[in-house]
């Protein structure tokens, strides 16, 4: 079967097939429905896929950033797709932690310098069964309506410890990151009795599911579980507008015991690849 190109006529369909995998397509899918196919936005997608009724769909961002959800494909097909985005600049990949192994190493990326190249525990969450926290003296507010210097200091020093960026990439980085949070209002600020004290958001929303990104608490208010109350906080305002489902990768083990005691369940593995040289092609 020969991948193809996928057009408008396509994307209710790949809606769907994305959605049946949805712990680990809320970026390809979240990406089509906020920008469409090969729209001018760094995050709008082309898509490849295999078949009518998609059994496969291989996506990459404007940016670079490569999205497969390939459950079933063979090396042959994984080859082809990487064949279709061979000379482009690469952001990196998430994805499926055995697909994104498979296509590492069919691609030869297995030693492309990366500041990131893991693989996380997933986790998932009915949210008819959050657990929140004592919020006493808790009050959650939008990233736009906080100071723009904490939070834009607080996310690059985010991305230096958790994707190892230097410095002046990641002050960069974080300014572009705050202006989108901004734009989409996909972040809060934690505030306990008035002082900021955690940042929390969702790196991919849709109506029925959001999923969890770029928690942060400064080293200096760590161990006083306030991330935890960060993201069950945000996570009661999203089930209160719609949404049913959460989903999230877990950087690390203190991260997962946070999130397990709110009520998440493990669910996967997931890698999060990001290349050092983001102008280098493919």
């Amino acid at each position: 079967m020969i991948w193809r190109l996928a057009q408008e006529v396509d994307v209710p369909k790949i809606d769907q097939f994305l959605m049946r995998h949805i712990q680990t397509s809320m970026f390809p899918l979240a990406n089509l429905r906020d920008f469409g196919l090969r729209g001018t936005d760094r995050r709008a997608v082309n898509i490849w896929v295999l078949g009518d009724d998609p059994r496969a769909a291989f996506s990459i961002t404007n940016e670079g950033m490569v999205l497969p959800q390939c459950p079933d494909c063979t090396d042959e097909e994984l080859a082809a797709a990487i064949d279709l985005i061979r000379g482009r600049a690469l952001f990196g990949m998430a994805a499926e932690a055995t697909q994104a192994r498979r296509i590492m190493r069919l691609a030869g990326w297995e030693d492309r310098p990366a500041t990131l190249n893991s693989d996380e525990p997933g986790f998932t969450l009915d949210l008819e069964q959050l657990t929140i926290p004592d919020a006493t003296s808790a009050e959650l507010v939008p990233l736009g309506a906080f100071d723009r210097e904490v939070v834009e200091r607080w996310r690059s020093d985010y991305l230096i410890e958790a994707m190892e960026f230097n410095s002046s990439r990641a002050q960069k980085q974080a300014g572009l990151d705050c202006d989108a949070y901004t734009a989409r209002d996909s972040h809060r600020v934690l505030l306990v009795d008035d002082q900021p004290v955690a940042m929390t958001g969702f790196n991919a929303r849709l109506q029925e599911v959001v999923q969890i990104g770029g928690v942060f608490t400064p080293r200096e208010m760590r161990g006083r579980g306030y991330a935890r109350l960060a993201v069950a906080l945000h996570l009661e305002e999203a089930r209160r507008t719609g949404a049913k489902r959460a989903v999230l990768f877990a950087a690390s083990d203190s991260a997962a015991r946070a999130y397990i005691g709110i009520g998440f369940q493990s669910a996967g593995q997931y890698s999060l690849i990001l290349f050092i040289n983001p102008e280098d092609t493919a």
